[in-house]
């Protein structure tokens, strides 16, 4: 039995695509690719489910803490399924996990931690409680049946 995530610890999903230019020397999918694609999961999400432009909120999401663990090479020309849940909603932040998948694998191929705290969008240093509302109604839908509920 594997201790790797599986499709079903996530509650969203996208498809992206890889490009030629994703891979590195090696042939497999660069480190820094892993991070973009958490972000484009995570802020992809968000703008679709808010039908808003996230960037003109009052209190934006700036990422406070990332990670990854790695499982199994991705890489080009497959396309990557992006799952996203999350594990903790506070009054300023959101705990996402997001599991990369390439084939019919039921197991994650990767998975990144991605902490966004949210902050005066005219002065970014300061947190500020609450998140938006906005913010709020779409990322407690994502949380894990395990997650402690917010506050």
């Amino acid at each position: 039995m594997s201790d790797r995530p599986t499709r079903d610890d996530y509650v969203a999903w996208r498809t992206v695509t890889t490009r030629w230019r994703d891979d590195d020397a090696y042939g497999h999918l660069n480190n820094a690719t892993y991070y973009e694609l958490f972000d484009t999961a995570v802020n992809a999400h968000l703008y679709e489910e808010t039908g808003l432009d996230v960037r003109s909120l009052p209190q934006i999401g700036v990422v406070a803490e990332t990670g990854c663990r790695y499982y199994r090479e991705l890489g080009f020309p497959a396309p990557i399924e992006t799952g996203l849940v999350v594990d903790k909603v506070g009054r300023s932040s959101i705990v996402y996990r997001i599991g990369l998948f390439q084939g019919d694998s039921p197991e994650a191929a990767a998975e990144g931690r991605f902490v966004h705290v949210y902050v005066d969008n005219t002065v970014p240093e300061r947190p500020v409680a609450p998140m938006p509302d906005e913010i709020r109604a779409v990322v407690t839908r994502l949380l894990s049946p395990t997650a402690a509920p917010p506050p």
